[in-house]
């Protein structure tokens, strides 16, 4: 069990010093500060009422350092999470989405149990693009109504529709909100040229929230909007399950188990990169579920490593997870004191927010360089962004994964190819390195690439040419790293079909163990004749020699 989940902290406190404890609290300070404006946004983009996004941060960040695996990690609301959080919201209720988030706890639980960490880094790098882009693209287009301050009763969920609906009320642009949001981008723009010390984020609320109290500005707040935020923790409560929910929730709840799992680990590889560390991916996983299951049951949304307040923490000194619990920690006392004057913040300031963090997302410059690369990628790029905002990202998820395991097997399959070894032609048989000594009446074929399902048949076809098949038939497989049921299928095939022509079959240089573990498994190894398979091609002539041998002196004794 230690291997699956050792958390970081527990290293990381044993040569523990004042001087690092003083560099972790500074940047947890200010991480905390950074993450206060981004976890209001998001809850509220989320369709849920600004104080959950303060509990997810608080509950997931503190759990996420104190059990993650990573030194550096910072868990909370992410913009990723928005679009299927709306859609959870949107269908079953926000009772709904505690209850997905609880389940998603689970599955990342079990996935780290099953040592699943390193398989999700394999998730294909066109299909990351193409939904974090799409993601941002719709929290651009849901920040419309705030940033210009529409009079709109309900924005429809449908992105064409969404669209169609602010064209028709463009009419009634509120000049004051679109000056605030305005505003709020420019400060986040020029700020960092002043320091980097504070983010400009935090800066643009204080300054508008200044300017439309004192101005009397009539623009919608937090206050006017949701009324009252909360300034303490709600009491636990763990939400119930029944095996109906649980089948109409578990899509989605795997929809955030994944994107929580695939934003955690890529967040984890960034700051391993940053700091020359080395991130512990199956205790992330463990660590994120845990998250999760107390952020539902204190009423939050889901929680995930972010990649932008990870990055501020490391610039910042923050070293160990003792800056993410001081986050944690900086955040409730946040909330306890001084919570209730978020309700005087803008609705058109976190609109301005949440354009940033869109635009950070999008990710224009790889979706760029995806586009511009093969084909396979760039199908997989335009499938997974057109589906997300199109249509649904659970949707986009699972036809992006599907499509680019057809496109990579496919490119296996062209990979993979079958020579056969034309003896009567010297070019030929120098080409696949065939021996002088080989006697006649031979048939040698060399088999170049994976031996799975896709290329299993093309090595068939290729097999089909021998229409009086010679004594003896030598298969090289020195250039088969591995082999699939389909391809132990197609070799007992094609044994069995010479066996019945009185012909013997030779694997020869089968050098792979796992080659060679699943032909034992299958008793092809048996079937051939232990013999009859070889590690080099001497030892597969010597053998062919013994057969040719053997059938000469049966002749003579008929």
């Amino acid at each position: 069990m230690k291997t699956i989940f050792r958390p970081k902290l527990i290293d990381t406190l044993k040569n523990y010093s004042k001087a690092q404890f003083y560099k972790d609290a500074i940047a947890g300070m200010i991480v905390g500060i950074v993450a206060l404006p981004l976890a209001i946004a998001f809850a509220i983009a989320s369709g849920v009422s600004p104080e959950k996004g303060l509990f997810t941060a608080i509950i997931g960040g503190f759990i996420v350092s104190a059990l993650g695996g990573s030194r550096v990690q910072i868990g909370g609301p992410t913009g990723a999470f928005i679009v299927v959080v709306y859609g959870i919201v949107e269908k079953f209720g926000v009772n709904g989405l505690v209850i997905a988030t609880f389940i998603a706890g689970i599955l990342l639980i079990i996935m780290g149990l099953a040592r699943l960490g390193n398989v999700i880094k394999f998730i294909p790098y066109p299909l990351i693009v193409g939904f974090t882009t799409g993601i941002a693209v719709i929290i651009f287009s849901s920040q419309i109504k705030d940033f210009f301050g529409l009079k709109m009763a309900n924005v429809p969920a449908d992105f064409i529709s969404k669209w169609l609906a602010y064209g028709q009320h463009f009419n009634m642009v509120n000049y004051y909100s679109f000056g605030i949001g305005a505003l709020t981008l420019l400060i986040i723009y020029l700020w960092p040229r002043v320091t980097h010390k504070v983010p400009g984020s935090l800066i643009a609320i204080i300054v508008t929230t200044l300017a439309v109290y004192f101005l009397h500005l009539h623009v919608e707040t937090i206050g006017s909007r949701f009324g009252a935020i909360s300034s303490s923790l709600p009491s636990p409560v763990i939400p119930t399950v029944s095996f109906a929910t649980f089948q109409q929730l578990i899509r989605p709840a795997f929809t955030i188990a994944m994107l929580g799992s695939i934003e955690s680990l890529l967040s984890a590889v960034v700051s391993d990169g940053m700091i020359g560390g080395n991130h512990r991916s199956n205790t992330e996983l463990i660590a994120q579920g845990f998250a999760n299951i107390c952020s539902s049951i204190f009423g939050g949304i889901p929680a995930t490593g972010a990649i932008a307040r990870t990055a501020t923490n490391i610039k910042n000194g923050g070293r160990t997870p003792v800056a993410g619990i001081i986050h944690a920690i900086t955040l409730l006392l946040i909330l306890l004191f001084i919570g209730k004057l978020a309700a005087l913040i803008p609705m058109a300031t976190l609109a301005g927010i949440l354009v940033i963090v869109a635009w950070n997302m999008s990710e224009a410059k790889s979706f760029m360089f995806v586009l511009k690369g093969s084909k396979s990628d760039a199908a997989v790029l335009l499938t997974t962004f057109i589906l997300t905002v199109f249509i649904d990202l659970t949707v986009a998820i699972e036809l992006g994964m599907i499509l680019a395991a057809f496109l990579f097997m496919r490119k296996m399959t062209k990979a993979s190819s079958v020579e056969h070894a034309d003896l009567s032609s010297e070019d030929s048989a120098d080409e696949l390195s065939v021996p002088d000594g080989l006697p006649e009446g031979v048939d040698v074929f060399e088999i170049n690439g994976p031996m799975f399902f896709g290329a299993a048949y093309k090595f068939k076809d290729t097999m089909r040419v021998i229409e009086y098949p010679a004594p003896v038939l030598i298969i090289r497989m020195r250039h088969v790293p591995v082999i699939d049921a389909t391809g132990i299928r197609v070799l007992r095939e094609v044994h069995e079909e010479i066996k019945k022509r009185g012909s013997k079959l030779i694997l020869s240089e089968v050098t792979s163990e796992q080659v060679m573990t699943e032909l034992r498994k299958a008793r092809l190894v048996f079937h051939i004749g232990k013999a009859n398979v070889t590690d080099t091609l001497e030892k597969a002539v010597t053998r062919t020699n013994e057969i040719l041998e053997d059938r000469k002196l049966h002749k003579g004794n008929r």
